[in-house]
């Protein structure tokens, strides 16, 4: 299969709503959950930190992976911005289809 899960924490609200809206908007997701209320534990330039953040879950095709990390490297405020992707085994062969159809490129 060709559809990723993508993970990325923002430090706000108003960070991942403008990631969502353009990766949805320039058709590199075909979705993104946002989740509130995160509290992510890590070590940054030799401190423990503790962070509330926002979880973005975008559902995209891995044709689209390199586009995406441009955008969100752009927009992020962290100087290292996660972006994980993780290969979607299985699901509802529709909503995999919708994920593809939302994902493919726009020629004008």
């Amino acid at each position: 299969m060709s559809e990723l899960l993508v993970f990325c924490t923002c430090p706000d609200a108003d960070t991942a709503r403008r990631i969502a809206d353009d990766l949805v908007g320039q058709h590199l997701a075909a979705c993104v959950n946002i989740v509130p209320g995160i509290t992510s534990v890590y070590r940054w330039k030799g401190e423990i930190h503790h962070d509330q953040e926002h979880l973005l879950m975008v559902k995209t095709r891995r044709e689209r992976l390199d586009e995406l990390k441009v955008h969100v490297v752009m927009q992020h405020p962290y100087e290292l911005p996660e972006i994980i992707a993780v290969e979607i085994a299985a699901g509802l062969d529709a909503y995999l289809s919708w994920i593809r159809s939302q994902t493919a490129a726009v020629t004008e």
